[in-house]
């Protein structure tokens, strides 16, 4: 056991400024384990073909800052965790899992959110939808060297090919009626394979 600890402990550590995660952490999605997704990525200026991190706010998320996202399944659902690393320091970001990859325009980069009971009325502000059990919402805090990291466990899996980034938003997710799911403007995007 100590020597699978290292290796993971090593193999974790070739991701610069982002902290290691314990192979004992209790908010991993309890019961038999499925399927794993990690995907680590710089940001970028210009979205690439296949996966990749892009930034649409070099000043809050400069070129070369680093993103890593993880998705774990099992027989009781899904944790997502998402690092960030070289952003802006001591701010707080919304972030969700996103239905479309990213793309060239902020604007509409990543589609809507993803969510497990879809609202019929889109763009979903409804709380009943527009909630951290049926999305997956990552918001997070920086530290002062603009390093940060979220995680959420959800009670089901995202269906096949209905997922595919994480957005960064400018702010906290809001909760309010009307409001519920916004975040401001898309900051950054990073595509992922999510199973």
């Amino acid at each position: 056991m100590a020597f699978m600890t290292t290796v993971l402990a090593a193999s974790l550590a070739l991701t610069p400024g982002l902290s290691t995660l314990s192979t004992t952490d209790s908010t991993s999605p309890q019961g038999t384990q499925h399927s794993a997704v990690t995907v680590t990525e710089t940001f970028r200026t210009t979205a690439g073909s296949g996966y990749g991190a892009v930034t649409y706010d070099p000043k809050s998320v400069p070129p070369g800052s680093r993103v890593e996202v993880r998705e774990r399944t099992s027989d009781r659902g899904t944790w997502f965790e998402l690092r960030l690393a070289g952003v802006q320091a001591g701010r707080t970001f919304g972030a969700h899992v996103h239905q479309k990859p990213c793309g060239t325009d902020s604007a509409t980069s990543g589609g809507g959110h993803y969510q497990n009971v879809k609202d019929p009325v889109q763009p979903s502000v409804d709380p009943a939808y527009a909630n951290a059990r049926n999305e997956a919402w990552l918001d997070l805090t920086t530290d002062a060297r603009g390093n940060g990291r979220s995680q959420t466990s959800v009670r089901w899996r995202v269906r096949d090919g209905e997922a595919r980034s994480v957005v960064v938003h400018e702010r906290a997710t809001d909760t309010r009626p009307g409001k519920a799911g916004t975040a401001g403007a898309r900051l950054a995007c990073v595509n992922v394979p999510f199973v």
